[in-house]
């Protein structure tokens, strides 16, 4: 199963406050344990979103929006994607993880969708994806 971790924004980290030292040897640490477990697949730190864009969808028109945005207890900061046998393993790892932030925060574990978890996909659809799938994989190495 894989899951993607979310590490959310604070007021800090939206206003473009970068880790000390300190924090970022701490975060290599821990992802150079995630990656030795064979556990890590993919993880980085997102700029603030006040350089970030969001598109908004009604129907067929799209409207684009600027950030910054508001809600920054709604917003990610970084992210971790990784492979776990269970919800329960991918809980361990993040608590192993060193605070993300100065202060206080919050990290969000999302299970993410597997080709198999849709059940009314058809024969061709599943085949498709199978080959997509493949071909991110060629292109990355």
């Amino acid at each position: 199963m894989r899951f993607m971790i979310l590490v959310k924004a604070t007021p800090e980290s939206e206003a473009g406050v970068m880790p000390d030292e300190k924090l970022l040897e701490e975060m290599t640490r821990y992802n150079e344990e995630l990656v030795k477990a064979g556990v890590m697949l993919a993880g980085e730190g997102l700029h603030p979103s006040s350089k970030g864009a969001r598109v908004q969808f009604a129907g067929t028109k799209r409207t684009v929006v600027d950030g910054p945005f508001t809600e920054t207890k709604e917003l990610v900061a970084g992210f971790w994607l990784i492979q776990a046998k269970s919800r329960e393993e991918a809980i361990e790892w993040v608590k192993r993880c060193p605070n993300p932030m100065p202060g206080d925060s919050e990290i969000e574990i999302r299970q993410v969708f597997e080709a198999s978890d849709f059940t009314n996909m058809s024969p061709e659809l599943i085949a498709r994806e199978k080959a997509l799938a493949e071909q991110l994989k060629a292109q990355q190495s």
